[in-house]
């Protein structure tokens, strides 16, 4: 049988840390956090996105953070003591993106639960 979004959701959940939005917003003036946002790039003309945040829109990530990658960023080069916070819309994007992140090495990440949205609520 086919995989589905919420077997997908379930492996990511599964192994990716979810923060609360709290906690996210403690991370956000720490100079060792990378806030990563999944969202296509219309998401971000419309609605804006978390201050100093990378964009890295869920289609384009592996070759965001590929450093053999022509598209490669360098806010998306891993190091020591580095923590990348994903976040997308509502948290299931980010969850995803987040997990592939980690198959990539990227080394600490987790995602937003809630997302952009629960960002938004909370800020």
């Amino acid at each position: 049988m086919p995989k589905g979004f919420k077997d997908y959701l379930a492996e990511a959940s599964a192994v990716v840390e979810t923060c609360s939005v709290q906690d996210a917003l403690r991370l956000h003036d720490r100079d060792d956090c990378v806030f990563v946002d999944v969202r296509d790039g219309n998401e971000l003309e419309k609605e804006g996105k978390i201050p100093g945040a990378v964009h890295a829109s869920r289609g384009l990530l592996e070759f965001r953070i590929d450093p053999t990658s022509p598209m490669h960023d360098q806010a998306l080069a891993p190091g020591v003591g580095k923590q990348f916070v994903f976040y997308c819309g509502t948290g299931g994007r980010s969850a995803l993106a987040a997990l592939r992140a980690i198959e990539m090495g990227l080394g600490e990440v987790v995602s937003v639960a809630g997302g952009f949205n629960a960002w938004k609520a909370a800020d």
